[in-house]
């Protein structure tokens, strides 16, 4: 890990790992809180680094300080699963056919824990030690990933694990800490002088302003990043489209969110989240026997499609808490009732559905 200030959380953090790896390596950007001291606690070796404004660098040189054959990266504010298997890292590191595993990353929102509150994904957390992986991008750093592993196809070296990681960095609490998201923004900014045309740059903006609910911004940096990814005749990535539409949900803008995103839909026909949007846009717009329609398409889908960004619960407890306003809408009570029951099975803490119940029967 890199860390700074975490005193908060980074006890639970290492407590998580302790008993899965061989070492844990700390690298300390700059604390002045009690961090490094819980960290030597804990049984981590802590190294200072000078900040220079570059969280690859900073991640690269921890990476050059670990020993073992395999590395497991984290950030301060998440923790491994509490029910994972003890031996669960060494058996997939005796693995002969994969480099890297993708971990299912939860990520909790709003104002609380609530683990029917969060936005999952898979995302590549352990690797091969030694062969070049390394992080790129000064700020929203990322693994080399395409470049270690496009000659030897990539997709047959990368595994999934069964493996969880419970992220609490965009709870309420945090992502209201205006002064990080500044600082984000200046990291961006400064990185965007060097290169005008990366798209990636754009998206990052295009969501820090979202969390700042920079409306206007966001959806000025989310098209950019999109135009610049057609114009390099790539496929924008399924998650531009979930933040754009994102925003245009939260401005109201239904109209304008509507038909244009059945052409991001045609190309992720299996995104649960678009499905999802296109079904409230047309629910705003009084059309609800389509967006019922809409919403039996994600109940059909589920949840398991966790290769795009995913909000937990639109394939399931959600699409039926909608789908019953759906039909309350059409003063179809019964049916409506049907529907919370079946948010309220699969979801007993639902409260909007508890008391949309309550008022229908």
């Amino acid at each position: 890990m890199i860390v700074k200030n975490e005193e908060e959380s980074i006890e639970r953090c290492i407590k998580s790992v302790k008993q899965l790896v061989d070492e844990m390596i700390i690298v300390d950007t700059g604390s002045d809180d009690k961090t490094v001291e819980i960290c030597r606690a804990l049984g981590a070796t802590v190294y200072s680094y000078q900040w220079k404004n570059d969280f690859a660098d900073a991640r690269n040189y921890s990476l050059s300080l670990a020993k073992g054959k395999w590395i497991l990266w984290l950030d301060a504010d998440e923790e491994i699963h509490q029910d994972t298997d003890p031996n669960a890292f060494r058996r997939l590191a005796q693995t002969k056919m994969y480099d890297l595993y993708n971990f299912e990353l939860n990520n909790f929102y709003g104002d609380e824990v609530d683990y029917d509150r969060v936005i999952r994904i898979l995302h590549p957390r352990l690797f091969r030690n030694g062969i070049g992986f390394h992080f790129t991008n000064s700020i929203h750093e990322t693994l080399n990933i395409d470049e270690i592993l496009l000659k030897s196809n990539k997709e047959k070296r990368v595994g999934k694990a069964s493996v969880c990681i419970w992220h609490y960095g965009y709870l309420d609490k945090y992502v209201n800490n205006k002064g990080k998201s500044e600082r984000n923004i200046t990291l961006l900014l400064d990185a965007l002088t060097n290169n005008e045309e990366d798209p990636w740059l754009y998206y990052h903006l295009a969501s820090e302003y979202y969390r700042l609910k920079d409306f206007t911004k966001s959806f000025q940096y989310i098209n950019r990043s999109i135009v610049l990814f057609v114009m390099n005749q790539l496929t924008p990535p399924s998650l531009l489209y979930k933040l754009k539409y994102s925003i245009l949900l939260s401005v109201g803008s239904f109209e304008g969110a509507y038909p244009a995103i059945e052409k991001a839909i045609s190309l992720y026909p299996d995104y649960v989240d678009l499905l999802f949007y296109k079904a409230v846009i047309l629910m705003q717009l009084n059309k609800y026997k389509e967006a019922i329609e809409t919403f039996d398409q994600c109940l059909e889908i589920g949840e398991d499609h966790i290769k795009y960004l995913t909000q937990k619960g639109l394939g399931s407890f959600q699409g039926w808490y909608y789908k019953g306003m759906c039909y309350e809408k059409m003063e179809d009570k019964e049916n409506a009732k049907k529907c919370y029951e079946k948010a309220l099975a699969l979801s007993p803490t639902h409260k909007e559905a508890a008391i949309a119940l309550a008022k229908v029967k």
